[in-house]
C-alpha cells in the first residue's frame, strides 16, 4: 500500500504526501512502516536539502491513527504493544533525521497527525485549521515517544492541557500555543510553505545540521566539553563557507555542495 504515502520530488525539495483524503489522511499501521521506510529511503540522498510533510487535499493534514484498525490491531495491550513499536520506530527515524522539515497544514490536524508535524522544524497552517488531541475521549493515552513530539514543542504543562481538555481548536490558538510556527489564508498555505521550503535549500546544508545539533546539545545542562566548543568553528574549513563568503562579497547567489 505504498500509495498511501507519496514522495514528489522538485530539485533538492522533496514532498511527502500522506494520501488518504477520503479518511482525512489518518493513519493506518501500514503507513506508519512506510513513513520509517521513506525516513531511510531519503536519508541515502545527499542531494536532498528540505522536505515538506503534508495531507493530501485540503480537509486535513491528517486526522491521527485510523480507529477502524482498533479492533483488529489495538484491541489490548499486547497488540497495541506490537502497533507501537512499528508507530515509534517511525517517529523515532522521523524526528533523528537531519534534513530540515517544513509540515504544510490544512484542515484537520489532530491526534497522530499533530505529533508527526510537531517533529517537523518550521509548522505553517491555514487560518481554518485545527488542532486537538482528544484521546482522552477514547480512554487513549500518549505514549512515552509519542508525548515527547508534544512536549518537546509545546512544554509539559501546555502539552497537559491539551491532553486533560481534549479540545480541538483554532490556528489563533495554536500559534499562541507554540504549536504552529505561523498561520497564514487558507488559500496560501502551500505558497508560504513552499517558499520557507527553498529558502531552507537554498542555505548551507552543512550548518542546517550543525544549528540542529547545537541546539539539541544545548538543551542539556552538562557543561559543553572543549571539543565541543571547537566545533563551533569546524564551518570555517568547510568548502560551504568559502562558496557562501565569496559569493556574498561577488553578490552572487551561492550554491552550497554541503562539503
Amino acid at each position: 500500500m505504498n500509495d498511501t504515502l507519496l514522495i514528489e520530488r522538485a530539485g533538492a525539495i522533496a514532498t511527502v504526501v500522506l494520501n488518504r483524503p477520503h479518511k482525512l489522511n489518518a493513519f493506518t499501521k501500514g503507513m506508519w512502516r512506510r513513513l520509517g521506510e521513506v525516513v531511510d529511503e531519503l536519508a541515502a540522498d545527499s542531494g536532498l536539502r528540505c522536505v515538506v510533510l503534508r495531507g493530501a487535499g485540503d480537509k486535513a493534514f491528517s486526522a491521527g491513527n485510523d480507529i477502524s484498525e482498533f479492533e483488529n490491531e489495538r484491541s489490548n495491550a499486547k497488540q497495541a504493544e506490537a502497533y507501537g513499536r512499528l508507530m515509534h520506530g517511525a517517529i523515532d527515524a522521523f524526528r533523528a533525521w537531519t534534513v530540515p522539515k517544513v509540515a504544510l497544514i490544512t484542515g484537520i490536524c489532530v491526534g497522530g497527525g499533530l505529533e508527526v508535524a510537531g517533529l517537523c522544524d518550521i509548522r505553517i497552517c491555514g487560518a481554518s485549521s485545527r488542532f486537538g488531541a482528544p484521546i482522552a475521549k477514547l480512554g487513549l493515552v500518549m505514549a512515552y515517544p509519542e508525548l515527547r513530539c508534544l512536549s518537546d514543542l509545546v512544554g509539559p504543562q501546555v502539552a497537559y492541557e491539551i491532553l486533560l481538555e481534549g479540545r480541538v481548536f483554532g490556528a489563533d490558538e495554536a500559534l499562541q500555543k507554540g504549536l504552529v510556527s505561523r498561520v497564514v489564508a487558507d488559500a496560501e498555505v502551500e505558497a508560504e510553505a513552499m517558499a520557507a521550503a527553498r529558502r531552507i535549500a537554498d542555505g548551507a546544508p552543512l550548518v542546517h545540521r550543525w544549528h540542529r545539533k547545537f541546539l539539541s546539545r544545548l538543551a542539556d545542562p552538562a557543561p559543553l566539553s572543549d571539543a565541543e566548543k571547537r566545533e563551533g568553528f569546524a564551518c570555517y574549513d568547510t568548502e560551504d563557507f568559502r562558496i557562501g563568503y565569496q559569493a556574498f562579497l561577488n553578490k552572487k547567489k551561492p550554491e552550497f555542495k554541503g562539503k
